[in-house]
């Protein structure tokens, strides 16, 4: 039962997160050659080749796009658009690499491995091919794998050479008519002229020749009255038809045997499908139809009572756990918004006067204000310290409101608060600018009857998320208080460092 919970539990956060783990492609090269990497277009995005970002995780993530040509060449790679190269590849250029269209695009991961040795050339870097004798066979299809694309800055293309392992000779990679002598392994090599330097790519093409064979395909059926050829006139009630493709010497026959409308008599009888092959070769597979069972109603209740109480468990755990699962993908998984919404803080904090004595203190406050920042990471907006002075209180509480993504209101036993008109101001505010508000109580607000608290105040619990403060027990980092508290509140943005221009003490 324990599995089956956190099977749902993992299948909950990737609905919740929208993610969907890539499988880097794996690229191979053997050390000392060029090898060049190249980042595929995002649909979503029509920006061209304009901010693409090559990223290095070899040893550190670094960003590759931002180094200046020098910094390139002493690393010995050249960033162009969507191409990364590698201009002669060595175990510290080992590991990997991602692309993206900006910082929010989706990534392309590649797995570069550098081999040192000929075993582990053979292993990981060669291609096979079969052709048939004589037919034309062709094998540069193979030699352009991971090369640098045409038009890259000082990078000039000086052709390919074939040559037969074990022989010295260049070939073309072309044969007219292939035979059977001619199959063995080739080397393909690619070089570039760089800054007067030349740069290869040396691929390895296993060539593969089978003797080429007239075949041919035919269905039959055997039964109670002996055997019988199929017939390919699609007038009978059963048939057949074959088709031929070719590819890459390949030829390859499909035979396709059709019943308009299965019979009894069809239910009774084997059908074999031969292949009769001139070499003298042959093989055959026989099929027997069976009457599909009718559908049982019980299984199918099963199974959708199972999938109601699976949903029913999930909806039940993500209601219980939610703000669990919300934190947990923030703090362990690095949940954090990246999309800029042009705002300049997270939240701006204000207090207002609460009619009990149970407001928080300003030692209280000092502290919320010091956990919220130092410890969650949070960029807030304080009155007392961040907004300019000249400015009226109340032009200056609106254009607060206005730099930040959410308004935290605090209740204080002094009287710290505005006025009912400045917060009638801020109420209005907030549903003009769709602000989120969070409303932070005490436990002696709670039990005060709501046509206790002035209207704007009641106006403003009503229109945000509220939160209670409990006294000492809601000043662990723990407790139920921050839990609820930083659920209302969005993901911290992640800012660049902050400078303050001045301060000012009200």
């Amino acid at each position: 039962m324990t599995a089956k919970i956190g099977l749902l539990l993992i299948l909950l956060l990737t609905l919740l997160t929208g993610l969907c783990p890539q499988r880097p492609r794996d690229v191979n090269v053997k050390a000392g050659e060029m090898v060049a990497l190249y980042c595929r277009r995002d649909r979503r995005n029509n920006h061209g080749d304009a901010g693409v970002i090559w990223r290095s995780y070899t040893t550190q993530e670094m960003n590759l796009t931002a180094m200046s040509s020098a910094e390139q060449t002493q690393m010995g790679l050249l960033v162009h658009g969507r191409s990364l190269v590698i201009l002669s590849a060595s175990v510290k250029h080992q590991g990997n690499y991602s692309c993206s269209q900006g910082d929010a695009g989706s990534q392309s991961w590649f797995r570069l491995t550098v081999y040192t040795t000929q075993r582990e050339g053979e292993e990981m870097s060669q291609y096979l091919q079969t052709c048939y004798a004589q037919e034309a066979c062709t094998l540069c299809a193979y030699c352009d794998v991971n090369v640098p694309a045409e038009g890259i800055l000082n990078i000039t293309s000086n052709g390919i050479i074939w040559r037969k392992v074990g022989e010295s000779l260049p070939i073309d990679g072309y044969f007219s008519r292939v035979e059977e002598k001619d199959q063995g392994a080739y080397t393909c090599t690619r070089s570039y002229l760089y800054n007067a330097q030349i740069y290869n790519r040396t691929f390895t093409v296993l060539l593969d020749v089978k003797p080429k064979d007239f075949d041919d395909m035919f269905w039959y059926s055997g039964g109670r009255y002996g055997e019988s050829f199929v017939k390919k006139n699609n007038s009978f009630p059963v048939f057949y038809n074959i088709t031929r493709e070719k590819n890459a010497g390949e030829i390859k026959m499909t035979a396709s045997l059709v019943f308009k409308k299965v019979s009894e008599e069809d239910l009774s009888k084997n059908y074999t499908c031969k292949l009769a092959s001139v070499s003298g070769h042959s093989s055959s597979v026989t099929i027997t139809l069976a009457q599909k069972p009718r559908p049982s109603y019980v299984s199918l209740a099963v199974a959708f009572s199972s999938i109601t109480v699976v949903m029913v468990l999930t909806v039940l755990i993500y209601v219980r756990f939610k703000i669990d699962i919300t934190l947990f993908l923030r703090d362990t998984l690095g949940c954090h918004s990246s999309t800029s919404d042009g705002k300049s803080y997270d939240a701006f904090l204000m207090c207002y006067k609460s009619d009990t004595d149970a407001g928080l203190n300003a030692h209280d406050r000092r502290w919320l204000e010091s956990v919220l920042e130092e410890e969650f990471g949070y960029r807030l907006c304080l009155y007392d310290r961040d907004v300019l002075p000249g400015k009226a209180v109340a032009e200056a509480v609106l254009d607060s409101i206005e730099q930040s993504r959410t308004m935290v209101l605090i209740p204080t036993s002094p009287d710290l608060g505005p006025g009912s008109g400045l917060l009638s101001a801020i109420h209005a505010a907030l549903v003009e600018r769709q602000t989120r508000l969070v409303f932070i109580k005490t436990e002696a607000t709670e039990v005060q009857k709501s046509g206790s608290l002035p209207e704007a105040l009641k106006l403003l619990s009503e229109a945000g998320d509220c939160v209670t403060w409990k006294g000492k027990s809601s000043m662990r980092s723990s407790s139920s208080f921050w839990k609820q508290l930083r659920y209302y509140l969005p993901a911290p943005q992640q800012h660049a460092p902050q400078i303050r221009l001045s301060t000012q003490t009200i």
